[in-house]
Parts: C-alpha cells; structure tokens; sequence
C-alpha cells in the first residue's frame, strides 16, 4: 500500500536551522530525509528523535553532483516522491569585509559552489520527484546579508543575493506544480559563523525593533509557514531578523 503521507528533504539537517525544521516537519506527519554532510552519527540522531515514523539519514554533500544524484535516486527508490525541499545546508569562511586580499579566489568560489550552485544542483536533482507532489514547495534558506551587504565575507553576501535571484527565476519557472521561497534570517544561535559568540548575538539583537536573539526554531517556524499557509504565494523573501532590516 502506498504511503500517503508528504516526505520532506532537509539539507543540513543535522544541526541548527535544518534540525529545527526536520522537528517541526516530523510534528505536522511528514516522512523527514535528514541530509547531511559528513556527521553520519548526528543525522542518524536527528532522526531518531523525530516524531512519527519513516524517516531517514541521506548523505548529500551538496557541492558534489554524483552524491546529490545518489540521494535523489535512493529518495525515489524508498518514496517515490518529495513534496518539500528545504535547502538549508552551507558553510561559510569569515573573512572580513575589507580585506578584499583574504578573500582569495578558492574561498570565493568554494562559498559560491556551497551556497548558491549547492542549492540549484539540489533543485534541479530533486525536480522530477517534487513535480510528482500535489503542491511541492521549495524552501531556501538565504541571509539578510543578502539584503545587506554585511556578513561573514563579501563572498557569502553575494551568494545569498544570487540565491534569492535564483528563488524568483525558480518559481516562474517551476508553478504551478512548485512554489519557491527563500527565507532569511540574521545573526541566530547556531554556531555557524565560527567565533561567533552569545554576547556579539545579544548586541547586535539590543539594536533591533524586537531586541531578541533568533532561534533556529523561530526560522524552522517560518519555514513551516511557508509550507503549509502561503498557498497562493511564491518568489518571495521572508526576513526572519527581528526587525534587523529596517
């Protein structure tokens, strides 16, 4: 008997941000792939401790073609289809933002190749499976660094500005089976930014309209949001930065 229930992907799925989504996907009944790099134990954790049954651990290094291509074809032997994708794999390498010598070309295009060709090689592996959904959706998640211009290297603020361009190319042309968002977020309590600490967080947050510190689990909301509220929308960007933007 086919299972009926929706199956997500989660890029990165193993900490942070894509470990509070595969949470809250698990608690609205979807089948969670919990996607990871290189931490095999701690995707295998993340597993275990969703809700409900049918998930599963998928390697997918997301700057290496073949291993996204292995991953969607196990997906599709296990599922036989997705109806969400959330990209929320990446890494980063601070270099500050004056120091245009520091940010060589192999630490350039190695953020590009994660953050932004990462992505798109994930969409464009996992379309045939998402085109076999009744309303797939798509989730990026981006930076308001974007926006900004300010982040952890010149190199990782044009990748999140290529990838919410990519995010409006994607949803004209993936509707009306697909709909595509990006969501950013700025400065939350993950230890993604190396050397990043609490108090450089609980600074930055005092500056801002509603003078908190993003959780990871006030993104994966807004992920879900997107999901399963913004029916009749798509292409869009979604700050999750307490006001920070303004």
């Amino acid at each position: 008997m086919t299972d009926l229930r929706r199956t997500a992907l989660v890029t990165g799925g193993s900490r942070g941000i894509g470990r509070a989504t595969a949470l809250r996907l698990s608690r609205l009944g979807m089948q969670v792939i919990v996607g990871y790099h290189h931490d095999r134990d701690a995707a295998d954790h993340v597993a275990a401790e969703l809700h409900g049954k049918g998930h599963m651990a998928c390697r997918i290094s997301i700057d290496d073609t073949a291993s996204i291509a292995e991953a969607a074809r196990g997906i599709a032997a296990r599922y036989g289809r997705l109806d969400v994708l959330v990209n929320s794999g990446g890494s980063t390498q601070p270099v500050p933002a004056n120091d245009l010598d520091a940010l060589s070309d192999d630490i350039f295009d190695a953020v590009l190749r994660i953050n932004l060709r990462g992505p798109f090689a994930v969409v464009r592996a996992m379309r045939p499976l998402l085109e076999k959904s009744d309303g797939a959706v798509i989730v990026n998640v981006s930076s308001l660094s974007a926006r900004t211009g300010i982040g952890s290297s010149l190199a990782y603020c044009a990748a999140k500005g290529g990838l919410d361009t990519l995010t409006i190319g994607l949803a004209r042309v993936l509707g009306p089976k697909i709909r595509v968002f990006s969501v950013s977020p700025a400065g939350v309590d993950t230890d993604f930014v190396a050397g990043r600490s609490r108090s450089d967080l609980d600074a930055k947050a005092a500056a801002t309209p509603l003078r908190k510190v993003t959780t990871p689990d006030d993104v994966a909301l807004a992920i879900e949001g997107a999901i399963t509220h913004l029916t009749s929308s798509t292409g869009i960007v979604l700050m999750v930065d307490e006001g920070r933007h303004l």
